[in-house]
């Protein structure tokens, strides 16, 4: 990960603490992709992709987390469900990082951006 990536996800991850998500794991790895955060709240799993683009960026960074991309994620969270025994209901959202000049410019936090 380049060091502009880890630090919107390190924003994205206190911007979503601030809203009372409690994160529970940062960066999962499995042999089917990674998820950037996973949090929990209000007795929910909430997987979550975090993108990063500058705002002169040829497309929305939601549109870079596509059907192969979310499938990664899914498995990944499949495996993660299944070794943890998660019993709560899940959610799959998407946090957007605006970047102006590589200063973090918003932070939009779209929830179920995708389903299973």
């Amino acid at each position: 990960m380049n060091n502009l990536g880890g630090l919107a996800e390190r924003k994205a991850a206190n911007y979503m603490r601030k809203k009372g998500y409690d994160l529970i794991e940062h960066n999962y790895n499995t042999r089917f992709g990674e998820i950037d955060l996973i949090f929990e709240y209000n007795d929910m799993i909430i997987f979550t992709e975090v993108k990063a683009r500058n705002e002169n960026s040829i497309a929305l960074p939601r549109e870079f987390v596509d059907s192969k991309k979310q499938e990664r994620i899914i498995a990944a969270a499949s495996l993660f469900i299944s070794q943890h025994k998660i019993t709560q209901q899940v959610r799959f959202d998407v946090i957007e990082v605006y970047l102006e000049n590589y200063q973090i410019k918003c932070i939009k936090h779209l929830e179920n951006a995708f389903t299973l």
